[in-house]
């Protein structure tokens, strides 16, 4: 872990490099993709380095095709079948006491090089971190993180904090092949961490993970409603959810299966997960975007939050219970 600051800690851990190259090897005779993004559309990043290749464990409904770490969507996640041909890295996961999203084997081939950016919203203050178990790495494979240089070795297991500046440069003649695990923060999974790591965190800062309170079909369907959401919302970053130059979409909630669904421009967006007292977070997300429904007057006022750690930006809708 780096001496002046909390970008990276090395976790309780070490897995045996054998059985892990062993069920590397019974997947290499699959087909692995590109790198893609996720965002309003799942076509790959322009950015896509050629040689920067993903092979998913874990993604959205267990799709084999979902390169993506995923975001807010219809369904949950689940194992690809490749998981299934892999019994000790399935082991691995189990054994991780939290709830998780994406879990992604990835490929940077010799000579390949990912330039400096952010991973947002991540992080102890998003509600999820992102874990990296190495498999395969040579000497000149270097991930530059928040300015620190790092290597870790195969078999060891690692947090970074990927919301701050990054990069990675393969300069060696071998590829880099990492276990990358999207993880929800909850206590448990904390104590993974080192004692001199947790014993710096601003702990007012960390957005935990918190459960579903599940509502009978009868009281949900009280919250359907139709409105204009914040464009922010959905996509943005928390400053800019009350920016008037950013125009509201038309929006409704309605009850689908069981769970409020959220519609925008006549499209399924989001199932909601009640965390309790009429506050929702999208299915496939944490905490960092809620909307909280209140009763007002004949129909319903929805307040759009949007968190980092102990900070929120809030902004205020009516929303029509008759006209769904």
């Amino acid at each position: 872990m780096s001496s002046g600051n909390l970008s990276a800690a090395r976790l309780k851990g070490d897995f045996d490099v054998e059985r892990l190259l062993a069920e590397l090897a019974v997947l290499e005779r699959t087909q692995w993709a590109a790198q893609r993004t996720y965002g309003e559309s799942l076509e790959p990043s322009e950015d896509t380095v050629l040689d920067w290749r993903v092979l998913p464990l874990r993604s959205p409904d267990g799709r084999a095709d979902r390169t993506d770490p995923g975001g807010l969507g219809l369904v949950e996640y689940g194992a690809t079948p490749w998981l299934e041909k892999t019994p000790y890295i399935q082991s691995i996961l189990e054994s991780l006491p939290t709830e998780l999203r994406a879990v992604r084997l990835m490929s940077l081939g010799a000579g390949a090089e990912v330039d400096e950016h952010r991973d947002q919203p991540y992080g102890l203050a998003a509600g999820w971190v992102r874990l990296h178990i190495p498999f395969v790495t040579n000497p000149e494979a270097v991930l530059t993180l928040d300015g620190q240089p790092h290597t870790w070795q195969p078999g060891t297991f690692w947090f970074g904090d990927f919301s701050r500046p990054h990069s990675v440069r393969n300069g060696g003649s071998e590829r880099r092949v990492h276990l990358v695990i999207d993880a929800y923060v909850n206590a448990e999974l904390l104590e993974l961490f080192p004692a001199e790591f947790r014993d710096r965190v601003r702990w007012s800062e960390v957005l935990f993970n918190r459960p579903e309170i599940a509502l009978a079909e009868g009281e949900l369907a009280g919250f359907q409603s139709s409105f204009a959401i914040p464009d922010a919302f959905l996509y943005g970053e928390p400053e800019e959810l009350a920016d008037d130059a950013r125009p509201d979409r038309p929006a409704r909630l309605r009850l689908d299966g069981g769970r409020l669904v959220l519609e925008v421009d006549d499209e399924p967006r989001a199932a909601l997960v009640h965390l309790g007292e009429g506050e929702f977070r999208a299915l496939g997300w944490t905490a960092e975007r809620t909307v909280k429904a209140e009763a007002a007057g004949d129909g319903l006022r929805l307040r759009f939050r949007m968190r980092q750690g102990s900070r929120m930006e809030e902004t205020v809708r009516t929303a029509a219970t008759a006209s769904v």
